[in-house]
């Protein structure tokens, strides 16, 4: 946790390593300067119980990542619901779980959205594909519209 004043925390999860993978990434950075300052975020590989602890100090949390499908207009926005989830490795686990997990644990339950945004390469390069970099725009553009004015008029 950066600032506990506070409200908002971005998670970018992925791996810039990884062509369009890199998505979540990419997302904080482009959206990061334009923030208003009670915003915070955060860069992850992957998601791990510890980040339950983590939103657990937020109001708002947005999980935005890289998805292997083809959405309309490039990316979707989705409210996360928390769900129990068991899984194999604690080293993989869904915003779903994490959500979850910070309410069943510290009674916390942020509003919490996934921004999943469309990316069609995964293999080990550096940078991403003209596809992913267009819906990383129409993502981008709809969180600045939408997304950042509501959150920006809820902190006030």
């Amino acid at each position: 946790m950066k600032n506990c004043d506070n409200k908002t925390i971005l998670i970018g999860i992925g791996n810039c390593g990884r062509e369009d993978d890199g998505l979540g990434w990419a997302f904080l950075d482009e959206i990061k300067s334009k923030l208003p300052s009670h915003f915070d975020v955060e860069y992850r590989y992957q998601l791990q119980i510890e980040d339950a602890e983590l939103i657990s100090h937020y109001d708002a949390v947005y999980f935005i990542d890289a998805h292997k499908d083809t959405l309309e207009n490039g990316f979707n926005c989705e409210k996360c619901i928390p769900v129990k989830t068991h899984h194999f490795s604690s080293h993989e686990l869904p915003p779903e779980t994490i959500l979850f997990l910070a309410e069943s644990i510290y009674d916390k339950k942020p509003e919490s959205l996934i921004i999943g945004i469309s990316g069609e390469s995964f293999n080990l390069n550096i940078g991403l594909t003209e596809f992913a970099q267009q819906n990383l725009k129409n993502a981008v553009s709809f969180f600045e519209k939408n997304q950042l004015h509501i959150s920006s008029l809820q902190a006030q």
